[in-house]
């Protein structure tokens, strides 16, 4: 029995519970999806065939016991910056790592629902910059046009997702590194208030900046993923309260008030918003005014919200510098960015994280007149492969602000948001917006993606892949 590679993470977990399909059949078809995609696509840096098949005949008995798990069978892919025990943990980089004695938090809780990893996803070195490429493993392609970037830095995920590979996968987004791909891909990509996903064994990542956050093609397998994932592990320096997302799908949003912006934040670098770009914006907030929202024009008061993001980013990096077995095996740029983080990781670095708490009041009055931010995902559609991946340090800064000055400054919050896709540049392009708010705001999030959702569609429009002309946009 064949199983349909459209048929998503709640969808595949309510059959394998009615005993339609096994969990063996399914891991076995999603195996020769990546196999088959790979040589195209590149999207995952390891993938765990033999484990994988032992856990889907594992969850098969458990199954036929009388078990009931959210995702008891179905597979699930995450991001090569999370722990999985047994697998190396590279992070984008080149040289040997060891294998890990544990799963990080957020995979021992996907395995706690009963998921099946099937492997560990392509990001570029730390998760710097857009893309997914590299020395360490190739260049990881966009579904939708290959000779496109998927985005990044989980861009891995993303093109596994957008491809069919796998029904959802986790990703992590430190500067939009979930919200980017998931616009360059025409996916859902959730990045959640800090600490919703634990990331242990961190207590934080990248100086709290970096969150986890799920990547799916409908917002009910978005926000089954992210539940399944969510909760904190004692360590953990965020810890929200508990929220259950899977209940705000169908829930109606009310009519909302919301602000329609284009600001970018200062940079002091050249940026504009690509008109392809903008067009798609406005037609998604002239979508949400006809659902019953009340939208106008308004931006977040960002302030010098730029000047506190470095410290933190660059902090991160040298961290994860002192990490790797061979540091001499890093991108030159990665150098440079660890040498200024710790130039940086003292007093400014501390400035930077007292910064915050003005920074919540400052932005957070957009939401005395909103409920939610409006906003582009990206400036411009996805580059083509290489593009940023070929320029030094200075050229790489700037034209990344360029591509995507939207996303960040909810990193440096630490507030959610959801980038839903918005559709299609020249090219088969696809482009995202961002449904932005406060914090824990994710309920309210979660069930305005989903009434888009229901009037839009996004999840009918399929990518061409290798072997394949079906659902074509």
């Amino acid at each position: 029995m064949t199983t349909d590679r459209a048929a998503g993470l709640a969808r595949t977990a309510r059959a394998l519970a009615d005993g339609e399909f096994s969990s063996r059949a399914v891991v076995e078809e999603t195996l020769a999806r990546i196999e088959a995609a790979q040589p195209a696509l590149n999207a995952f840096r390891r993938v765990r065939a033999e484990a994988a098949l032992a856990e889907a005949e594992a969850a098969d008995a458990r199954l036929a016991a009388g078990e009931r798990l959210p995702l008891l069978g179905v597979p699930v892919a995450v991001k090569d910056d999370m722990d999985v025990a047994g697998e190396p943990t590279a992070f984008g980089c080149r040289g040997t790592f060891p294998a890990k004695s544990e799963d990080a938090e957020a995979v021992r809780r996907l395995r706690a629902a009963g998921a099946v990893i099937v492997g560990k996803t392509n990001t570029c070195e730390f998760g710097q910059w857009p893309h997914a490429e590299g020395p360490a493993f190739g260049d990881t392609r966009n579904p939708w046009n290959p000779g496109h970037t998927p985005g990044g830095s989980s861009g891995g995920s993303a093109a596994a997702v957008a491809a069919g590979l796998v029904p959802a996968a986790l990703g992590s987004d430190g500067a939009g590194s979930v919200r980017i791909p998931a616009s360059w891909t025409h996916l859902i990509g959730i990045k959640p208030q800090r600490g919703r996903i634990s990331s242990w064994p961190d207590p934080e990542a990248f100086q709290g900046i970096t969150v986890n956050g799920p990547l799916a093609r409908t917002v009910e397998d978005a926000a089954l993923l992210l539940d399944c994932a969510s909760g904190s592990h004692k360590g953990d320096l965020h810890r929200p309260p508990a929220l259950r997302l899977g209940e705000a799908v169908g829930r109606d949003p009310g009519r909302l008030r919301i602000a329609l912006s284009t600001r970018m934040p200062f940079t002091a670098t050249p940026k504009k918003l690509a008109p392809v770009v903008r067009a798609a914006l406005y037609a998604l907030a002239d979508r949400l005014a006809a659902l019953g929202h009340e939208v106008e024009e308004a931006d977040p008061p960002y302030g010098p919200i730029g000047l506190t993001f470095v410290p933190r980013a660059t902090a991160g990096i040298a961290e994860w510098a002192q990490r790797v077995p061979d540091p001499a095996l890093l991108d030159p740029r990665t150098q440079d960015a660890a040498r200024m983080g710790r130039v940086l990781g003292g007093a400014p670095l501390r400035w930077a994280r007292r910064a915050e708490v003005t920074l919540h009041r400052r932005v957070g009055t957009v939401f005395r007149r909103y409920d939610v931010v409006l906003a582009p995902t990206t400036a411009t559609p996805a580059p083509r492969i290489g593009t940023i991946a070929a320029m030094n340090g200075l050229r790489t800064d700037r034209a990344m602000i360029a591509a995507c000055p939207y996303a960040w400054p909810w990193n440096v919050l630490g507030w959610p948001g959801i980038s839903v896709p918005a559709g299609f540049a020249p090219g088969r392009l696809p482009v995202g917006a961002q449904l932005l708010g406060p914090a824990n705001s994710e309920p309210l999030l979660v069930s305005l993606a989903a009434q888009l959702e229901s009037d839009q569609k996004w999840y009918e429009r399929w990518p061409v892949t290798a072997g394949d002309t079906a659902g074509a946009a």
